[in-house]
């Protein structure tokens, strides 16, 4: 329903998503300004960043289009309308993501793809078999916890309301994080966003490995490999944190 009532104003859809491909590309302007000053960042070169940028940029963006609205949930909360989706015969939670569902959000999309395939023709990577395969797992794992992330932080919403800012440190604040490599940060920080909350399984860790970098931390190089297992166990975990909300959720009285 979204869709067709976006696509009813195609020159509206056109401006709109070449706005959010603008807004997102000035990240990483930021980027290009600071390598008008310096040949590295944290030891890594422009390609390389470009690389960690293009991943969580593309991972972040499908996630934010097929779930970006569940912030909305702390509005519905407390102004009584998340009853409105209890009595329809459809899950909730794919009501709530399907609210205000914003097809401009593929401009996010497009601009982190374009990124990371510029990176690619910059970057001279020993391409073997895994690294090849590593790849499109890297996006579609990074894709399901950034989903995670998303879904845990409306389930917050549910005892906190409106607490979308909130939500919004470590979504939008997540994806700006791991667009720079956990050189530039303190130890502390990349354990966190390593074993409490797993953005580092994102990027990080598998795009290091198909760069040939060190791992932060010293963790073995299977690391790599345990995006799809970090993913799966967030979904699920963030899954039950839904359910837990849902049925916690006693409406805003008369």
């Amino acid at each position: 329903m979204w869709i067709r009532s976006t696509m009813a104003y195609r020159a509206s859809f056109v401006m709109t998503t070449v706005g959010n491909f603008a807004a997102t590309a000035l990240d990483f302007a930021a980027i290009l300004l600071m390598f008008s000053r310096v040949d590295a960042l944290g030891g890594y070169t422009l390609p390389e960043i470009a690389f960690l940028y293009g991943l969580s940029g593309t991972a972040f963006g499908l996630a934010d289009l097929a779930i970006g609205s569940m912030d909305r949930l702390g509005r519905r909360v407390r102004d009584g309308t998340l009853d409105t989706l209890l009595v329809r015969p459809a899950p909730v939670l794919a009501q709530v993501a399907a609210d205000r569902f914003a097809l401009r959000r593929l401009g996010r999309v497009t601009q982190g793809a374009l990124v990371l395939a510029w990176s690619l023709t910059r970057l001279d990577i020993d391409w073997t078999a895994a690294k090849l395969l590593l790849m499109p797992v890297m996006v579609v794992s990074g894709c399901g916890i950034f989903c995670a992330v998303f879904v845990a932080g409306a389930a917050f919403q549910f005892v906190a309301q409106d607490a979308s800012e909130a939500q919004n440190a470590f979504t939008y604040g997540g994806t700006t994080l791991l667009q720079y490599p956990p050189t530039v940060f303190a130890k502390e920080l990349v354990r966190g966003v390593t074993f409490v909350l797993p953005l580092a399984f994102v990027n990080w860790l598998p795009a290091l490995y198909v760069l040939g970098r060190p791992y932060p931390l010293g963790l073995p190089r299977w690391t790599a490999f345990a995006s799809p297992l970090v993913a799966v166990a967030c979904c699920a975990l963030a899954g039950a944190a839904w359910r837990v909300g849902l049925r916690s959720y006693r409406s805003t009285g008369n």
